[in-house]
């Protein structure tokens, strides 16, 4: 059994965990590399081989294709981050499963498939963990890729290195505010807030506590419960 420290060694020292999502933050340039990559016919087969999966289009069932291409290609991957222990490899994977195929279907067209593949990551000797990557690409084009080591996500940053990564909830805060035609100065206004405290909250540099949640969903006109869920408060939490 791996020790609860054995994924945060995989990283070094310098990655940042975070304990509320036990996230870990990429930075913006390895990001940008790993974005810029090119994926062979083989790996693309391998990604694409869906055995558990019933998808319009797909033979039932697919013709087996080569896993064993995939762990080296994730292993590239991991290598190219500069912060990452060598001695961690991906060891094994299992046939993944689709999250979002790219399509035209009806006149939607979805931009790239991405895909969930599990599998297991160890050290070389005893110790071996959880592994689930999850890929996106359009065409042979890798546009962008998270992996979970045990309870560990290692995923693209937001923000660029060094700087905080803002709330999820200043997105969609910004987008609902656009979308109605609220500006920066009436959303203050009408929340007897500064103007300072919604820019901090549009631009992810304040937690929408539950208070201004309350006063926030009603300059939105939406009920203060969706806007707890959206704000990550639906399960009663103060934080």
């Amino acid at each position: 059994m791996a020790s609860p420290r054995s994924a945060s060694s995989a990283v070094s020292a310098n990655v940042c965990l975070v304990s509320a999502y036990r996230s870990v933050d990429w930075w913006q340039s390895a990001d940008m590399e790993i974005a810029n990559g090119t994926l062979t016919a083989d790996v693309i087969a391998a990604l694409t081989y869906w055995p558990g999966a019933i998808w319009g289009g797909q033979k039932n069932p697919p013709d087996p294709v080569d896993l064993t291409v995939l762990p080296p290609f994730f292993n590239e991957v991991l290598h190219d981050l500069p912060w990452w222990n060598r001695d961690w490899k991906v060891s094994h994977v299992e046939p993944g499963l689709p999250l979002e195929v790219g399509s035209d279907h009806r006149g939607h067209p979805s931009r790239f498939t991405e895909v969930s593949v599990p599998g297991t990551v160890g050290s070389g000797g005893d110790e071996s963990l959880p592994f689930v990557a999850k890929v996106g690409f359009a065409g042979d084009r890798l546009i962008r890729f998270q992996a979970k080591i045990d309870d560990v996500v290692l995923g693209p940053a937001v923000a660029p290195a060094g700087r905080l990564e803002p709330h999820p909830f200043a997105r969609v805060l910004t987008g609902l505010m656009d979308l109605r035609g609220i500006p920066v100065k009436r959303m203050a206004r009408e929340t007897a807030r500064s103007m300072s405290t919604i820019h901090m909250l549009r631009n992810g540099r304040h937690n929408p506590e539950p208070l201004l949640t309350q006063e926030i969903s009603k300059v939105l006109g939406m009920p203060e419960a969706d806007v707890r869920v959206i704000a990550g408060l639906d399960d009663g939490s103060t934080q």
